[in-house]
């Protein structure tokens, strides 16, 4: 038996209502915040980075790491089915898409340039978060 959480089925007209437009536009519309411009690249208080479009649960502080990219950097989400992942061409090469498994928004990227022992660098936009402090 699965743990998945109960997926939020949305149509776009009722997340634009529900988000504000910058966040809608790169939770539902796949874009990216500016480099070193969010709120959580460099914020390092102890808690939970949630989804700020529906607040599963994502990221913990404690796999938060400085890469140094510009966008908050984890080494894994805190639970394994929180996030789902796609292939995207969108800039002509494949990268993997992270996406939060509950309502299915654009939280960013993963890569495998992160720190051992996982080498993974979950590269996630700032306005995709929300955070709850410990």
């Amino acid at each position: 038996m699965s743990n998945s959480p109960k997926r939020i089925n949305l149509n776009e007209s009722e997340w634009r209502k529900k988000l504000p437009k910058d966040v809608f536009a790169v939770c539902r519309m796949k874009g990216t915040e500016r480099a070193f411009s969010g709120k959580y690249h460099d914020h390092h208080e102890k808690g939970i980075y949630t989804c700020a479009a529906c607040g599963q649960n994502l990221f913990s502080s404690i796999d938060k790491y400085d890469s140094g990219c510009g966008w908050p950097s984890f080494t894994k989400p805190s639970q394994k089915d929180q996030v789902t992942y796609a292939e995207d061409e969108s800039l002509g090469y494949i990268r993997i898409e992270v996406l939060c498994s509950k309502c299915g928004s654009h939280l960013g990227h993963v890569f495998d340039d992160g720190p051992e022992p996982l080498g993974k660098r979950y590269c996630i936009n700032s306005l995709a978060l929300n955070f709850s402090p410990e």
